[in-house]
């Protein structure tokens, strides 16, 4: 069984705590540390968590392995899925909403939670990522509410492959409010025009989330 064992989180403030959690999920051989310094550049009053991907990748971790590029296989990717909702549900309760801000193979892991969990996703952040190729439980659900997303990526970005791409920019347009971003000059990596635009949209998903939990 695939478990999140290590994660670090902000303190807890009663205020915030009806608030969306923003879960920071990072990229293959990375760790839970490797995003957290993105917080303060967003700008966000979310309360926030950042998780260790349950695979061991040299030095850091990985949320599935790498097969063939772009394509991963899906049942790991599944495993490592149910591992993030095991870990949200144990840990922030499982009625909690998340913001999922996922960099690379993190990217893709923001999509599944949202494409798994619809409802307890009302937006998500996809860096340098893409989405799965198979089709999943939410899918039919996204066509029809498309909440809002945010996916961003370098234009010289040579790590993600070309059908990963086009696999993506055919699926979140129907399935999503989609904010896409193309960063000249960009690479494998996350610059400060991208953290900008970011922080603009967490701005806007949050408000949108907040009017839609008082309507």
């Amino acid at each position: 069984m695939t478990v999140i064992t290590h994660a670090v989180r902000s303190a807890p403030d009663p205020a915030r705590a009806s608030s969306p959690v923003l879960l920071l999920l990072h990229g293959f051989g990375s760790h839970e540390q490797d995003l957290v310094g993105l917080v303060p550049h967003l700008d966000t009053r979310l309360p926030w968590a950042s998780l260790r991907a349950p695979l061991p990748a040299g030095a850091g971790a990985a949320w599935f392995p790498i097969v063939k590029p772009g394509s991963p296989d899906e049942a790991p990717v599944v495993e490592a899925t149910d591992a993030i909702w095991a870990w949200v549900d144990a840990q922030l309760g499982a009625d909690a909403a998340v913001i999922p801000l996922g960099f690379s193979q993190g990217g893709l892991m923001a999509s599944q939670l949202l494409r798994t969990r619809p409802d307890r996703v009302p937006a998500a952040v996809v860096l340098g990522g893409f989405v799965l190729g198979a089709a999943q439980p939410g899918d039919e659900t996204l066509g029809e509410t498309r909440p809002p997303v945010f996916w961003g990526r370098g234009a010289e970005d040579l790590v993600i492959a070309p059908h990963a791409i086009e696999r993506t920019a055919a699926f979140l347009p129907v399935h999503a409010a989609l904010e896409e971003r193309v960063y000249p000059g960009l690479a494998h990596g996350i610059d400060a025009a991208e953290l900008a635009d970011v922080r603009s949209f967490l701005a806007r998903a949050v408000e949108g989330a907040a009017e839609s939990a008082t309507a």
